[in-house]
């Protein structure tokens, strides 16, 4: 067997295989780390394949380590909390002393992506504020950027050429049904979604349009019967059994427990993206922040 080139190893690996390895599970490591499910994998894959051993079993249930992975997660961990004092003592050269970075996200991205982003930002940068500001339209994000409201917004690509984006991961569009609705395992067809009476949201105009765009492509359409302005008292009506909803999975979670949860009979996705407004005029802590949700 031919040695390792440690040339080839990545820090991203490194840092998908610890958060693999620190929640057992690929979803929510590429959830901790602003990543699609499938990057995880292939950072994970092309580690194991570098070194020549198995780190990680998958299975039904999640991830665990294998011994090898055992022997070398701590050493992988060892790798990353060196490479961030690194970082610390070139930002504290730099001057990376205070500041403030305003950002703008929809309610989902608030939720399940921020808080962790901020925290190690924080932890890396103590003495700059970060200003969060929801708004209820990926629209109303693009516009506090256009505004100078926002230095930073998470928005859905495509957008304008007015500002510089960067793709951070890839949001599933996934069908909600009532509890026992559908057999385990089985699949969603088009018939057996066209059954339920169906939910949506009144605020999230360029979803439902999304959505219907791609069932018209299949000859699919809809019979909405509600029409309610909060994701929560949407799902809450779907474990009631009042109907369906067809929702990101990020908007989703947490999935009420008993509601069952399946991918389109074609899939469908959207692509969630940190813009900055192009050829702006940016503080330093600013970039300091875009640096965070990098992956090297």
């Amino acid at each position: 067997m031919s040695e390792v080139n440690d040339s080839k190893l990545k820090i991203s690996q490194l840092r998908a295989f610890v958060a693999v390895a620190d929640h057992s599970n690929f979803s929510y490591a590429a959830l901790e780390l602003g990543l699609s499910q499938s990057t995880i994998s292939h950072a994970i894959a092309t580690l194991e394949e570098e070194l020549g051993v198995v780190l990680l079993l998958r299975g039904r249930h999640g991830a665990t380590l294998t011994p090898i992975g055992e022997q070398v997660i701590q050493e992988a961990r060892q790798v990353l909390h060196l490479l961030e004092v690194i970082q610390e003592k070139a930002n504290q050269e730099k001057g990376l002393q205070a500041g403030q970075v305003r950002v703008a996200c929809v309610r989902s991205i608030a939720t399940h992506l921020l808080p962790k982003v901020i925290s190690r930002f924080r932890q890396k940068f103590p003495t700059i504020s970060v200003v969060m500001t929801e708004y209820d339209r990926y629209a109303e994000v693009e516009q506090a950027l256009r505004e100078g409201q926002a230095d930073v917004g998470f928005t859905l690509l495509p957008t304008t050429t007015e500002f510089d984006t960067r793709e951070l991961f890839r949001d599933e569009f996934i069908a909600l049904l009532p509890p026992g609705s559908i057999a385990l395992g089985e699949s969603l067809s088009w018939e057996h979604l066209a059954k339920y009476p169906m939910i949506v949201n009144l605020r999230s105009p360029q979803h439902n349009k999304t959505v219907n765009s791609h069932l018209l492509q299949f000859g699919q359409t809809l019979k909405i019967d509600y029409q309610v302005r909060e994701d929560s008292t949407i799902l809450s009506m779907v474990k009631q059994g009042l109907g369906a909803t067809i929702m990101a999975r990020l908007a989703a979670e947490p999935i009420p427990e008993g509601v069952e949860m399946r991918s389109l009979p074609v899939p469908l996705e959207r692509v969630i993206a940190v813009a900055i407004l192009a050829d702006a005029l940016l503080p330093r802590a600013v970039f300091a922040f875009l640096d965070i949700l990098k992956v090297s």
